[in-house]
């Protein structure tokens, strides 16, 4: 899934509403147990606060989490979705700097040297 206009690309998102998950193939190369990791963060958030949650690469590279719902979910916990996504920032931080590493490596084709010096 990629908005073509912005150049963001969702890397992975859970829906509360149709209790899917959402795992772009084009990453399939992440490892399996990275993988598994952002499932599980993202269906235990969708089941904390409801709504969607999305996992996005800006065109930078950098990672981004996302929470919307739908204009009539009365059950739809906003101030709980935002605090809920700086503990996710705060606990898996390091995940998410390796996933933007991966996108600025392998997606953007930048120098690998020059990334490792950040």
């Amino acid at each position: 899934m990629c908005d073509r206009e912005e150049k963001r690309v969702v890397l992975c998102g859970a829906n509360a509403y149709e209790q899917k998950f959402y795992f772009n193939q084009d990453f399939d190369g992440i490892p399996q147990s990275v993988k598994d990791e952002l499932h599980i963060i993202c269906v235990l958030f969708t089941e904390e606060v409801g709504g969607i949650f999305t996992i996005v690469f800006e065109q930078d590279g950098s990672v981004v989490l996302e929470t919307d719902a739908e204009e009539d979910d009365i059950y739809y916990d906003e101030v709980g979705s935002g605090l809920l996504v700086g503990e996710v920032r705060r606990k898996r931080q390091e995940l998410l700097e390796s996933l933007s590493l991966y996108y600025r490596a392998f997606v953007l084709h930048e120098d690998m040297s020059s990334l490792l010096e950040e």
